[in-house]
C-alpha cells in the first residue's frame, strides 16, 4: 500500500488576499523556571502573518519552540531566542513575534519582628516583543498592601481630643491618671479606617538588559509604601504592621507618587505605568491614582 502524504491546508493560498496582525496561541499551559523556582505559567504565542496570500502559520512550530522555557531560568536572552526561533520557523510569513508569560511568583517573607514567615504569592506577567532587531520586554507586576486614609486619622485624632476634654475638664492631671485613659476603650474613642490596597506596576526594560528584575521591583515596591500585607504573624508583628501603618498615612495619589519616584530611580526601567487602587472601607467604591513616566515615548 502506498503511503498518502498527509494534507498540509495551512500551506495553501487564501481566499482572501489579507495580511493579519497576529495570529498564535492563547492560554498554553507551561512550566518555567524564574530564578530556580518551577512556576506554572500561561502562555500567549503568535507572530504576525504579512504574507496575505497564505492561509495561514504554522501553530505547531511555536509551541515547540516553547520548550526552551522548561530547560532554562527565564531571561531576557532566553525569551528572544524563542521569538528569534518563531520567525525562523515562519520566514517567508512573518517579520514580527509576540510571547506572554503570567504566572504567580512566590516569595517567603519575614513577619515584621517575629522569626516567622510565609509565602506570598504575586501575579506577574511578561511580555515581549521582536521585530527585526526591535526587541523589547515589558513585566507586568500586582502587589498588595495596607493603606489607612489620613483624612480618617485627622478626625479619629480630634474625637480622642474631645474625648480627652470631656474626661479631664477642671482636673489636675497625674501622669497614671493619664496613662491608664489612653489604655482604655473609653480613651480612644474613634480609630483611622484602613484597606487593603493593590499596586498595579508597569516596567519596560532597558534594551539589553541581562535580567528580569521581578524581585528587586517588587523589594522597591513594598520599601517604598512602608505597609506590605503579611503572612505569619504574632502580636508583636501585628503591633508592628499597626505602627508602620500609623507612620504610613497614604492616599492613593500617595501611594502613586512614592511608587512612581522609587521605581523610575531604578537601574534598567525604561518606563513606567503605575496603579494604585485602594478598596476603601469607607464608601462602596474604589480610589484610583495613576502615573506615567517615559511610557508614551516608549
Amino acid at each position: 500500500m502506498n503511503a498518502l502524504t498527509l494534507p498540509d491546508i495551512a500551506a495553501q493560498a487564501s481566499r482572501q488576499a489579507l495580511p493579519l496582525e497576529w495570529v498564535g496561541m492563547c492560554g498554553i499551559a507551561l512550566p518555567i523556571l524564574f530564578n530556580d523556582q518551577r512556576l506554572s505559567a500561561k502562555v500567549d504565542a503568535g507572530v504576525s502573518l504579512d504574507d496575505g496570500e497564505a492561509r495561514g502559520i504554522h501553530m505547531s512550530r511555536l509551541y515547540l519552540a516553547l520548550e526552551l522555557l522548561e530547560q532554562d531560568n527565564l531571561t531576557p536572552q532566553l525569551i528572544r531566542r524563542v521569538l528569534q526561533q518563531f520567525l525562523d520557523s515562519h520566514a517567508g510569513l512573518s517579520t514580527r513575534a509576540y510571547l506572554k508569560i503570567d504566572a504567580e511568583l512566590l516569595l517567603k517573607r519575614p513577619a515584621l519582628i517575629s522569626p516567622l514567615s510565609g509565602w506570598k504569592s504575586y501575579p506577574v506577567s511578561i511580555e515581549a516583543h521582536l521585530k527585526d532587531a526591535m526587541f523589547h520586554v515589558e513585566l507586568k507586576i500586582q502587589l498588595p498592601y495596607s493603606s489607612t486614609c489620613p483624612c480618617s486619622a485627622a478626625l479619629a485624632r480630634q474625637l480622642i481630643q474631645q474625648q480627652f476634654i470631656d474626661d479631664f475638664a477642671n482636673r489636675s492631671l497625674q501622669h497614671a491618671d493619664v496613662l491608664a485613659w489612653l489604655g482604655s476603650t473609653k480613651g480612644i474613642v474613634a480609630t483611622p479606617h484602613s484597606q487593603r490596597s493593590h499596586a498595579q506596576l508597569r516596567l519596560r526594560l532597558v534594551e539589553g538588559s541581562a535580567t528580569l528584575p521581578l524581585i528587586e521591583v517588587i523589594d522597591q515596591a513594598e520599601d517604598a509604601l512602608g505597609t506590605a500585607v503579611q503572612t505569619a504573624v504574632k502580636r508583636a508583628d501585628e503591633q508592628a504592621f499597626a505602627l508602620a501603618n500609623g507612620q504610613n498615612l497614604m492616599f492613593c495619589e500617595d501611594a502613586a507618587r512614592r511608587l512612581h519616584l522609587a521605581l523610575k530611580s531604578s537601574a534598567g526601567i525604561h518606563a513606567l505605568h503605575v496603579r494604585v487602587v485602594h478598596a476603601e472601607s469607607l464608601h462602596a467604591h474604589d480610589a484610583v491614582a495613576e502615573s506615567r513616566w517615559n511610557w508614551e515615548a516608549a
